[in-house]
């Protein structure tokens, strides 16, 4: 199993690319404006999307993707994966004529280019191999992360999220782990910010990192844009023990 971080930042700006993260090469975790870095082929490649929830640097792309895919989905359309929640979230305001078109009713309302699968949190399914678990963890709105185990390994993806139990739980529950893919969205000096938007501070990260029993490579996304290099410092200060890297949009894993 493959794992391509197209992007990564919790915001733009140069090289920065917002989250979307590639598994092998037929499924996208979000959306984001990262996936525009894919070729046109390799778009065509996609066959299933799981979204963490509904902010729009988390789903950014995903018009555009349907769009420029449509005359490949016709007959086989792209499966969305998210929340039911999440997916009203988008089909009232983004699929909905005004703002883009509907392409759950394209090219007709029995044959659309796009379909959804509801999961619930605690649910998985298995996809050539992959076995994909959704994890409710706590942000603003509805959201989730999710755990993929596949034959050779395993990784989680914690979306976005502040301090909780249910995504340390959820990993814990398994024999192991090999990265996880975790946000940490502020500095400890904007915490209060942090509280309020439901992102973690590397301070509030440290703590939940406490409950996880396993050992992976740590890999830290969403931090916001210009503050990168102090966010991280301040989180490699704060868990000396754990193995941690910052990633970057193109970075690239085998499992």
């Amino acid at each position: 199993m493959q794992l391509r971080i197209l992007g990564c930042s919790g915001g733009i700006g140069g090289d920065r690319r917002t989250t979307s993260l590639l598994v092998d090469d037929d499924l996208l975790i979000d959306c984001g404006t990262g996936v525009g870095d894919l070729q046109l082929d390799e778009m065509r490649r996609l066959r299933h999307v799981f979204l963490t929830h509904t902010h729009l640097d988390h789903i950014a792309g995903l018009p555009l993707l349907v769009d420029t895919l449509f005359s490949d989905l016709i007959e086989r359309p792209l499966v969305i994966h998210a929340q039911s929640d999440s997916m009203a979230i988008i089909q009232q305001h983004i699929f909905n004529w005004q703002i883009w078109p509907d392409f759950f009713e394209l090219p007709a309302h029995s044959k659309p280019s796009v379909v959804f699968e509801a999961m619930e949190p605690g649910q998985s399914i298995e996809l050539e191999g992959r076995r994909i678990e959704m994890i409710p963890v706590h942000h603003t709105v509805p959201a989730v992360g999710y755990r993929v185990q596949g034959a050779s390994g395993s990784f989680a993806f914690s979306g976005d999220t502040t301090r909780n139990e249910t995504l340390w739980q959820a990993l814990n529950a398994h024999d192991g782990l090999d990265l996880l893919v975790v946000e940490c969205g502020f500095s400890d000096e904007e915490r209060e910010i942090a509280e309020l938007s439901r992102h973690y501070c590397p301070s509030m990260l440290a703590a939940d990192l406490e409950r996880l029993r396993h050992d992976p490579e740590i890999l830290v996304t969403h931090l916001k844009p210009g503050d990168e290099e102090r966010i991280f410092a301040e989180l490699q200060a704060a868990v000396p023990g754990r193995r941690l890297r910052r990633l970057n949009s193109g970075d690239r894993f085998r499992l």
